[in-house]
């Protein structure tokens, strides 16, 4: 699936449409990914900031796919691990940025060489429209190149 259908496909997505959250912008290649959130009466918490798990899930899918992307089909790719913090209440738009350079999957081939696996951690700010960080989501993915089957 192109990034453009991939973008309108989760912009649908009903974990996303129903919380508010938008896919702005997949950069051709999957190597870039700019995600928004608007503050609204649904997706605000009891003391009228955005929602936590609002915040969690504008960020959980992306450094999957975009690194299941960008390593292509010889991979296993699976989210492992995540942690948010929470760094000052979120009013407004909030933004995440996503950017998957080539140090990161340089390192993840070299370590998965051999048949082994890796976990890597990439880590994303969520800002609010001054650009101050709100939040710092870490997200841990498992990786590993997938076995040859030969016959006999």
């Amino acid at each position: 699936m192109s990034p453009s259908k991939f973008r309108l496909v989760m912009n649908l997505w009903p974990p996303f449409l129903f919380s508010g959250i938008r896919v702005r912008e997949i950069a051709p290649g999957w190597r870039a990914v700019r995600v928004e959130l608007r503050q609204r009466w649904y997706n605000r918490n009891y003391v009228g900031t955005h929602f936590g798990g609002s915040l969690f899930a504008m960020t959980d899918p992306f450094w999957m796919i975009m690194a299941l992307q960008a390593l292509g089909r010889d991979y296993i790719v699976w989210d492992k691990a995540a942690t948010i913090e929470f760094v000052k209440p979120g009013r407004g738009t909030v933004t995440a940025r996503f950017a998957l350079d080539e140090a990161a999957l340089d390192a993840i081939r070299a370590a998965t060489a051999g048949g082994e696996k890796t976990l890597h951690w990439f880590e994303t700010p969520v800002t609010d429209a001054s650009g101050e960080t709100v939040a710092l989501v870490r997200k841990q993915i498992y990786v590993r190149r997938k076995r040859e089957t030969g016959a006999g």
